[in-house]
């Protein structure tokens, strides 16, 4: 936790980190992620829709260097309300909608990591 506040702090790093995670979903470098969830994207306006990408999309336009790592836990939390517990009308339905949302957006970080990692060192920095 230390690090990251650390991280957030350095106007250049941050910097750079928005700049490749803007470049790779722009870029649709995690159109091949699509084929890792089970449901079928058969258009990029279904993917766009899809609730772990929005909440990536929220936490990058947060990202500032004077962003505080309790404001994008506040967003995810609130992104996780919207999506995921509001929507549930059961204790069971909502323990598969929050069992889904946990599956697919651990998949879809660590893809973010990979294609950092390999195709954009700078920004993983």
């Amino acid at each position: 936790l230390q690090t990251v506040r650390a991280l957030l702090k350095n106007n250049s790093i941050v910097t750079v980190l928005r700049s490749g995670l803007h470049a790779i979903i722009n870029e649709k470098s995690l159109d091949g992620t699509k084929g890792i969830f089970q449901e079928k994207f058969r258009n990029l306006r279904k993917w766009q829709k899809n609730i772990q990408l929005k909440c990536l999309k929220n936490l990058i336009s947060l990202l500032t260097s004077s962003t505080d790592i309790r404001d994008l836990l506040s967003s995810l939390s609130s992104d996780l309300q919207t999506f995921v517990i509001k929507p549930s009308k059961s204790k069971e339905a909502l323990k598969e909608k929050a069992s889904d949302f946990m599956l697919k957006w651990n998949l879809l970080l660590n893809n973010v990591g990979k294609i950092l990692t390999i195709n954009r060192t700078d920004s993983f920095g």
